[in-house]
């Protein structure tokens, strides 16, 4: 606990155990409203000076206000202990929503360890010790044993186990060794890695999660603001009713003024809305927090409210569903051999980043002489075509061939078939397949289960390989054959179909789609800047079992919140009935102010919890 929290309490025992000796110790009168002014105070003057801060600040009616006038009401009219009854119980209500908060934040603080203080730059064969913010692209550093990854890079030296958790979320160390990536954040468990950093300080994954949590608090979700716009005007609304309370009865029925001033107290007392004002938005700061420790980055309380609504989620396949890692799995020449036929298909894709092009390049495994392609053109959607020692070479798909008049043969079965031309003849046909990610069949599963309506699928591949790839997985919809532009197309006509749609990428292409959609989510570990910087939540490990977590987080956040309210403003409004007829006290009144305020608290603590335990199931069961 930490130190405001340690005086707060020493304040409280010490107001209550004057409380206790100016009632049960018999001093005379003017004795004992001496001690219970020194309670009052010891225990009032934060609650009084946050008063006098709010007035200043033009903005009167809060929590302070109504605490400080019920409780000099009481002193007022000879209630002295009920009055420091008041405060006591309020500033015990603070401190459970202190540690609340003070819980809620330590998971989003901790995320400070993953950013480093120095780091070991490899200079000239020696270790430098330098500060982050000095390190380039293209630098290389020395990550020991123990250490955390200080910058994005590729391993050129060593390997060891690395703990990713804290990026994630996944508790089983990864192996990383040569020509891997590795992430900031992220330990060294076992052994010493020479890194080429591939990003600078302030764009490094340790950095961009922390400074997306950080903005992720300032997107408020619907509920937070509903609480923000009705503390505004309900604070005021009962100001005025406790006044009328305890001025007409006496003035129009000729009753008791202490009477109708002593249950006004009581209602100012029973209206504050603290634990509205500090549940919802603690709700919210939870169930992000909590899902940023499974490895789900939630960019605004507004973006988990709207994924807790979605009822249809679109997969992009490649790299979303499978883990985009191709592999030539066939391979189909026409009037030349196997070796040949790789060779013109890997200098055509010399110059492409496509993952079908490094795929072919890695069939061929043999250097390639770029000063013989003379010219190179992807054409988006369909393939590439180049110039190679004076030869038109075409690598693409069906319309390719068939645009370019390229008679050659049709080939039937699961897999991505590239046809190659050279000099306007058919060479022949390479079958390409992409892995599905382990835990996608699971993913769509789990989603279906949680009461999504549509799971659809967005591939440009031909039809008949994402159809198989859709019944491997249980995908209700799929859409083949689609060019970059086509997909945000199908996102919009959904939407216009009164749909609440989620877009899951993770490429450049994805970007619009992300953006357009009611939740974008983009895939972290693999995905492009460009796709996560369009996405309202990042999913860090690329586990598509992620998405139906995140929606369960999503949906039990905002029914704790609805929750909070029902039973804030439910349990109110009968005390405060009660209190405008004289039903409870003013120490009742606190009662229930409090206890409302505590239960709402607790409730929403849950939300920290839920996340982690769903994401160590989802390891479990793939």
């Amino acid at each position: 606990m930490n130190l405001f929290g340690l005086t707060t309490i020493v304040r409280i025992a010490v107001s209550g155990i004057l409380l206790c000796i100016g009632i049960f110790a018999g001093f005379d009168d003017m004795v004992s409203l001496m001690i219970f002014a020194a309670s009052y105070v010891i225990v009032g003057y934060p609650v009084f000076l946050n008063f006098l801060r709010a007035i200043y600040n033009r903005q009167p009616f809060d929590e302070n206000f109504l605490m400080t006038i019920a409780s000099i009401g009481a002193f007022a009219i000879g209630e002295a202990p009920e009055g420091i009854a008041i405060l006591l119980f309020y500033q015990i209500g603070e401190l459970f929503e202190d540690y609340a908060v003070d819980r809620s934040r330590r998971s989003i603080s901790s995320l400070t360890d993953l950013l480093p203080e120095s780091i070991n730059l490899l200079k000239d064969g020696e270790i430098v010790v330098s500060e982050p913010g000095e390190v380039c692209v293209g630098d290389l550093i020395v990550v020991r044993p123990g250490e955390r990854i200080p910058l994005d890079g590729t391993v050129v030296e060593g390997s060891s186990m690395v703990d990713t958790s804290s990026i994630t979320g996944e508790s089983v160390p990864r192996r990383a060794s040569v020509g891997d990536a590795v992430l900031s954040g992220c330990i060294s468990s076992n052994g010493v890695l020479t890194v080429r950093v591939t990003s600078l300080y302030a764009d490094s994954t340790a950095s961009r999660i922390i400074r997306m949590i950080e903005d992720a608090y300032e997107a408020k979700s619907r509920s937070e603001k509903f609480v923000t716009k009705f503390a505004r005007y309900y604070t005021p609304a009962v100001v005025l009713s406790a006044i009328l309370l305890a001025v007409v009865p006496p003035l129009l029925l000729g009753a008791s003024f202490d009477v109708w001033l002593y249950r006004a107290l009581t209602f100012l007392v029973i209206s504050c809305p603290c634990a509205l004002v500090i549940s919802i938005p603690l709700a919210f700061f939870g169930g992000i927090g909590g899902a940023s420790r499974a490895g789900i980055l939630i960019k605004g309380g507004n973006y988990l409210e709207a994924l807790a609504r979605v009822d249809t989620v679109v997969f992009d396949k490649t790299g979303t569903l499978t883990e985009g890692t191709f592999d030539v799995e066939k391979i189909i020449p026409e009037g030349i051999d196997n070796s040949e036929l790789l060779k013109i298909a890997a200098y055509a894709e010399f110059h492409s980043n496509h993952p079908i092009a490094v795929s072919i390049r890695k069939a061929y495994g043999k250097n390639i002489d770029g000063s013989v392609i003379e010219r190179a053109e992807e054409i988006a959607g369909h393939g590439v075509s180049a110039e190679v020692s004076g030869q038109i070479v075409l690598v693409g798909n069906e319309f390719l061939m068939s645009k370019n008049g390229i008679a050659f043969k049709k080939q039937n079965g699961f897999g991505t078939s590239v046809y190659v031309s050279a000099g306007g003849e058919y060479k022949g046909c390479l079958v390409i397949s992409d892995r599905i990610r382990r835990d996608s069949a699971y993913a769509v599963s789990m989603l279906k289960r949680s009461g999504i309506k549509d799971v659809a699928m967005l591939t440009g591949d031909v039809k008949n390989v994402g159809e198989h790839v859709a019944e491997s997985l249980g995908i209700d919809t799929v859409y083949a054959e689609l060019l970059p532009s086509d997909k945000i197309g199908i996102v919009e006509r959904l939407l216009s179909e009164g749909r609440s749609v989620a877009f899951v990428g993770d490429g450049i292409n994805d970007a619009p789609s992300l953006a357009r959609s009611d939740v974008g989510i983009a895939m972290g570990a693999m995905g492009s800047d460009a796709a996560i910087e369009a996405a309202d939540i990042v999913i860090m490990d690329d586990m598509p079992s992620k998405v139906p977590l995140a929606i369960k987080v999503a949906k039990k956040t905002r029914s704790i919140a609805i929750e909070n309210i029902i039973f804030a403003l439910g349990v109110k409004a009968l005390f405060l009935v009660l209190g405008a007829f004289g039903h409870i006290t003013l120490v009742e009144a606190i009662f229930a102010d409090v206890g409302v305020a505590v239960i709402a608290i607790l409730n929403s603590i849950r939300t920290l919890n839920m996340s982690k335990s769903a994401s160590n199931v989802i390891t479990a069961e793939t």
